[in-house]
């Protein structure tokens, strides 16, 4: 979670969630990009999703130590976030859709990540 432009973990959000909150360690930083980069020397991959990405999701190894970043809705990762990411994927979409609701697109990521770690790999 990010002070600057990030939205606190409220009643409502915890309601919403169904009690994942409870189970998950959520962390409030200040700066972003010193966060990422702190994340990064502790040997942290860092993935961003950005729809634009030519490499797809499902082609990446999500099953080392890693760190899913995900931008707003609409204007998706800002440019310094984006410049601190090891690897940048799109979610392979069909039909007309161009971009997903980032909490659809962040539980993609995670199911996938999970899917690798439990599978032993890639498809």
């Amino acid at each position: 979670l990010v002070r600057h432009r990030g939205s606190p973990v409220s009643a409502a959000v915890r309601r919403t969630a169904a009690g994942a909150t409870e189970s998950l360690q959520l962390f409030a930083v200040r700066n972003l990009a010193r966060a990422l980069d702190s994340l990064s020397q502790a040997g942290i991959w860092i993935v961003g999703a950005a729809g634009e990405s030519a490499s797809g999701l499902f082609a990446c190894d999500l099953r080392r130590p890693l760190a899913l970043v995900l931008g707003s809705e609409g204007k998706g990762l800002r440019r310094l976030t984006r410049e601190h990411c090891d690897e940048l994927v799109s979610i392979p979409l069909a039909g007309t859709v161009q971009s997903l609701n980032v909490s659809v697109a962040t539980g993609i990521c995670l199911f996938e990540a999970r899917r690798q770690r439990s599978t032993g790999g890639l498809p």
